[in-house]
């Protein structure tokens, strides 16, 4: 069976996000990208797979942190605020 690799528009368009989202997500290694010479393709269930799982990880530092520092993440009641109050 032959693997159908998707460029970074198509992948945009099936995932329902913008090109500079898909382009930022593979620049950084959230996603896999596979180089054909110079075009950038995409394996929508290595994708999809890595999605998820970084969705998982990013959940779960999320709820780690907000135990630590309550549900507001350290920013009640303005205490690291650097805006002065509207008068």
């Amino acid at each position: 069976m032959k693997k159908e690799l998707l460029t970074v528009k198509e992948l945009a368009a099936e995932l329902r996000m913008s090109v500079k989202s898909i382009q930022r997500a593979y620049r950084q290694g959230d996603i896999p990208v596979q180089w054909l010479r110079r075009m950038a393709r995409f394996d929508l269930t290595q994708v999809r797979r890595a999605m998820a799982r970084n969705g998982r990880s990013r959940m779960l530092r999320l709820k780690s942190t907000a135990s630590v520092h309550g549900a507001t993440g350290g920013a009640a009641a303005g205490a690291h605020s650097s805006i002065a109050p509207a008068r």
